[in-house]
């Protein structure tokens, strides 16, 4: 019997083999139609009005709108890029979907949603044109139309009642227009602050899904199943604004539902913002005030062996460029009290520090410091007024064995108040949000910041290198001198602590140019000048515009103005 089954087993072995080849060449060879042919190549001109119309959609945006610009270099670009460009962004993604989805899966009831293979395979997304807008605010705002044709690998396992169910995405294709904003501008790389992602029209998702390697409309039910929700959906208004047929596949519903889902989280004017560096550090803006109050000093060295000294003390903050504010001059007193208050503005409590430094006043020559210290802003708790009694030092090097004698002491008090943000929507909120002053300021009084952006054609008739002078009260603050340059960018910040609102003031700002050789007739010229009421800053709390100089024949300036009020 054996040797019979095995016989019969051959037999039957080769009787398979040669009806699958002859059933193959009779199905994929013999039948194979001969009436096909390449397509043909014909140019743009030569097509008649109805292949063109059909064509209309392929064609890309910097061929049909003016607005749009060509891109082939960053196709290029993004092509060489692309095998670290997958790597990086499906990191991104897993960052940003992670807390997106614990925050739904709650609602349906599901234990997690993972991915468990993530890749974008290696065919990238191609630019058909791009779009730029030019705006008064520090941002950069692009509108790029993208095609992509995938070929990824997404495999995503969801849990929910004990059960693992894996999903796998393939063969996709997205074609958007997405309004893609960097702001705020600022001076640390990558010189952004936030990126915020709007789609301005309902993007075309098509693609395949498999459960468990299998086709997911192949499952008994499921496509009666997606009928009977489907016209459950529509019976209840939620499917207006596109028809859908009850026949439609699965894979066509869950595209449209994916689709809706997508335009209802991110559809302009609601966004996706990913931060990427903190604004109020990058762009240093202050945060809140520090108040300090230099009540006396004790028991001070006098520096002069013939005479008696005569203390002050400068007060400053690290990291900033103003100018240290001082005391009055205590004359031949070693034990002076001030009880002088002085506003300093903060930008970093985290990394600032108050430095309070004695000096022994000279008529004539250099003043003698008489000891120094120095607080950081992150020991002081916020909105608490802490008296400190400081030792004065030679300097801040813990190893200086001159700093073990005694050189007095310094009473001060110190009160760190930050600003607080005013109550605004989420999605309205400016990047440079509007801030209250801190509690204790007089009533009505409050911060006037002035920001000085640029200049735009700005013409001197014997020399251009402008710098601009800001009067306001009888003070004066200046930028920096920009050589040989009719558009300059300053970007420089100024503040004024107000004890009322400038209601009924003006804020001069001039542009003035200085000659940079000696002995001209005309070291130095207007460029032309504005005066600003201050009355709408004080209304609509900021405000950013250009001006016209007068006294110019085309000069303006774009000058930036915020009113922060307790």
């Amino acid at each position: 019997m054996g040797f019979f089954s095995t016989v019969l087993g051959f037999c039957g072995f080769g009787v398979g083999i040669s009806i699958g080849v002859v059933a193959g060449y009779f199905l994929f060879i013999y039948f194979q139609p001969t009436d096909v042919k390449d397509p043909e190549i014909r140019p743009l001109v030569e097509q008649d009005s109805e292949t063109l119309q059909r064509m209309l959609p392929e064609i890309p945006l910097w061929v049909k709108s003016p607005d749009y610009d060509r891109v082939d270099w960053l196709n290029k670009f993004i092509g060489y890029m692309w095998p670290y460009l997958d790597k990086a962004i499906c990191k991104t993604a897993r960052d940003i979907a992670k807390p997106i989805i614990a925050e739904q899966i709650p609602k349906y009831k599901i234990e997690s949603v993972e991915f468990e293979t993530l890749t974008l395979g290696s065919l990238p997304p191609t630019f058909q044109g791009m779009k730029v807008y030019v705006t008064d605010e520090k941002e950069l705002i692009m509108e790029p139309s993208i095609k992509w044709a995938g070929n990824p690998n997404i495999t995503v396992a969801v849990k929910a009642f004990g059960l693992k169910a894996t999903a796998q995405v393939v063969d996709l294709q997205v074609f958007a227009s997405p309004r893609i904003t960097l702001k705020p501008l600022v001076p640390s790389f990558p010189c952004f602050a936030k990126i915020y992602v709007s789609l301005m029209d309902k993007p075309h998702v098509d693609f395949g899904l498999k459960l468990l390697g299998a086709d997911l409309m192949s499952i008994p039910g499921l496509y009666r199943f997606v009928q009977f929700k489907y016209k459950d959906l529509w019976a209840n208004g939620l499917c207006v604004g596109y028809k859908l047929l009850v026949d439609f596949e699965y894979r066509v519903f869950l595209q449209e539902l994916i689709k809706d889902q997508v335009a209802n989280m991110y559809l302009w004017p609601k966004t996706l913002e990913v931060p990427i560096l903190d604004p109020a550090k990058a762009l240093k803006r202050p945060v809140g005030i520090l108040t300090v109050k230099v009540v006396r000093a004790t028991k001070l060295k006098k520096k002069d062996f013939l005479g008696a000294s005569d203390p002050y003390v400068k007060v400053k903050l690290t990291e900033d460029k103003l100018p240290s504010k001082k005391t009055t001059v205590k004359h031949k007193n070693l034990n002076p009290e001030w009880n002088e208050v002085f506003n300093l503005v903060v930008k970093d409590p985290e990394s600032q520090a108050v430095e309070l430094l004695v000096y022994d006043w000279e008529q004539v020559g250099k003043h003698d410091k008489m000891g120094m210290n120095v607080v950081p802003l992150k020991e002081l708790p916020p909105e608490e007024t802490k008296v400190m009694t400081l030792d004065l030092l030679k300097n801040m090097d813990l190893n200086d064995v001159q700093n073990e004698k005694s050189r007095g002491q310094l009473v001060v008090e110190l009160t760190y108040k930050p600003f607080k943000e005013e109550d605004m929507p989420k999605e309205l909120e400016e990047t440079q949000s509007l801030q209250k002053a801190p509690e204790g300021t007089p009533a009505g009084g409050g911060l006037l910041v002035v920001i000085v952006h640029e200049g735009q054609d700005l013409e001197g008739k014997h020399h251009t290198n402008p710098h601009v002078r800001i009067l306001f009260r009888g003070e004066e603050k200046r930028t920096k001198h920009v050589k040989k340059n009719r558009d300059p960018r300053w970007e420089e910040e100024f503040q004024f602590m107000l004890d009322e609102p400038p209601k009924n003031e003006k804020l001069h700002v001039e542009v003035v140019s200085t000659s940079s050789r000696i002995g001209l007739l005309h070291p130095k010229e207007s460029l032309g000048y504005v005066d600003i009421s201050l009355s709408d800053v004080v209304a609509n709390k900021r405000i950013n515009e250009k001006y016209h100089l007068i006294d110019s024949k085309n000069g303006r300036i774009q000058v930036e103005l915020q009113w922060r009020t307790s």
